[in-house]
C-alpha cells in the first residue's frame, strides 16, 4: 500500500496485496466466514479485513444487501426482446438498487429492522451458494468473471463456519446467528444495534466477539451488548483507543491525514495499528471457536482487551443500576 504525502495529496494510491485467480490449494478444507457490510457501504469496502482472513486460510465470502442500505447494487434481470420475426431471445438488463434514505417524518427503527432481516436472510442464502459450491454443484456467476468455481469442490470445513460484519453489518451477524445455528460463532465490528429488537437476544447461542471504537458507541448501544451477556457462552467486548468508527472500512487508508481527520475516517490511532488489532484479536477468536489449529492463540490477549491500544469491555459510563 502506497501512500502520498498529504501535504500535497489528499488521497491515497492502494494496491491490494493478492493475486487474481491464483491456483487453489487443494486436498485442504477451510473454514467459512461470511461478511456483511455497514450502512452506505458495499461488498468491497473491508478489503483490509477481508484480504487478511482470506490469506490466514479462511474461505471470506462478502455479501452485498439489496435492502436498499447498501449505496447502490444491482442484479440481473431476464428480459424477453422480440427481433423482426417474432422471435423471442433473452437478454439481461442491469436493474439498481440504491441507498433509500428516510421519508419525511418517517420512523427510522420499522426500516432498519425489516432491513436487518433482509440482510440476515441474505448471509444465510450466501452461506448456502458456498455450500452448493462446496458439494459441487453448478453456480452460474452472471458477472462472468473468469474463475473456475469447481476448484472450491470440498474446500470448505461446514463444521467452520462463521458470521462478521461491521456496523449495520454486525447487527447482522447477530442477527443471522439467531436465525442460523450453522453459524459457529460471529464477530460484530462496532456493532450498530439500533434494529435488533430485544427479543432476539434469547436466542443467540453461539460465541461473539464484539470489537467496538473508542467514539461510536452510546450508552443504548452498549446497555443492547450487555444484554446477550451469557454465563455458559463466551462473549467478548474491546475497545480500540483511539479509533473511530470508519478505522474498520477501507475509507481509512483511501485518504490523507488531514481530509481523513475532518471527515472522521481517521481517528487519533495509526490506522495500520487499528486494523492489525482487529485483525489478530478476530483470528484469536475464530481459533478458539472454530477449533483451528493455528498459532493465533499468541494474540488471546487482545480478546481480553489486554494491550496499548485496548480497553477491555468498553469506555462507555453506564449507569449504576446496570
Amino acid at each position: 500500500m502506497h501512500r502520498f504525502n498529504d501535504r500535497t495529496h489528499h488521497t491515497c494510491s492502494v494496491k491490494c496485496p493478492a493475486k487474481w485467480n491464483a491456483s487453489f490449494k487443494s486436498g485442504e478444507t477451510y473454514p467459512l466466514i461470511i461478511f456483511s457490510h455497514g450502512l452506505g457501504a458495499f461488498r468491497t469496502l473491508y478489503s483490509a479485513i477481508c484480504i487478511e482472513l482470506a490469506s490466514q486460510g479462511f474461505v471470506v465470502a462478502a455479501v452485498e444487501h439489496r435492502d436498499e442500505s447498501a449505496s447502490a447494487t444491482y442484479y440481473l434481470q431476464d428480459t424477453a426482446v422480440s427481433n423482426a420475426e417474432k422471435q423471442t431471445s433473452g437478454l439481461q438488463q442491469d436493474v439498481w438498487i440504491y441507498y433509500r434514505n428516510l421519508k419525511p417524518g418517517e420512523e427510522e427503527f420499522p426500516l432498519r429492522s425489516k432491513q436487518v432481516h433482509q440482510r440476515a436472510e441474505e448471509c444465510i442464502k450466501a452461506l448456502n451458494l458456498m455450500l452448493d459450491i462446496n458439494d459441487g454443484k453448478k453456480v452460474t456467476n452472471v458477472l462472468s468473471l473468469p474463475f473456475d468455481w469447481s476448484m472450491l469442490k470440498d474446500s470448505i470445513d461446514i463444521n467452520q463456519m462463521c458470521m462478521v460484519g461491521h456496523s449495520f453489518g454486525g447487527a447482522t451477524a447477530i442477527q443471522s446467528l439467531s436465525k442460523d445455528a450453522r453459524f459457529r460463532c460471529g464477530i460484530a465490528l462496532d456493532a450498530w444495534m439500533f434494529p435488533l429488537k430485544d427479543e432476539i437476544f434469547s436466542s443467540v447461542h453461539q460465541p461473539l466477539l464484539f470489537i467496538n471504537s473508542e467514539t461510536f458507541q452510546s450508552v443504548d448501544s452498549i446497555l443492547k451488548i450487555k444484554k446477550l451477556d451469557s454465563k455458559v457462552m463466551e462473549r467478548k467486548m474491546i475497545t480500540i483507543k483511539g479509533s473511530v468508527h470508519q478505522s474498520f472500512p477501507d475509507f481509512t487508508f483511501l485518504t490523507g491525514t488531514f481530509i481523513g481527520k475532518i471527515f472522521k475516517l481517521k481517528g487519533q490511532i495509526d490506522p495500520y495499528t487499528a486494523i492489525g488489532i482487529i485483525n489478530k484479536a478476530a483470528l484469536a477468536f475464530l481459533q478458539k471457536h472454530l477449533g483451528l489449529q493455528k498459532n493465533f492463540n499468541q494474540w488471546d490477549a487482545l480478546v481480553d482487551g489486554q494491550g496499548d491500544y485496548l480497553i477491555p469491555g468498553t469506555n462507555i459510563n453506564l449507569p449504576l443500576t446496570q
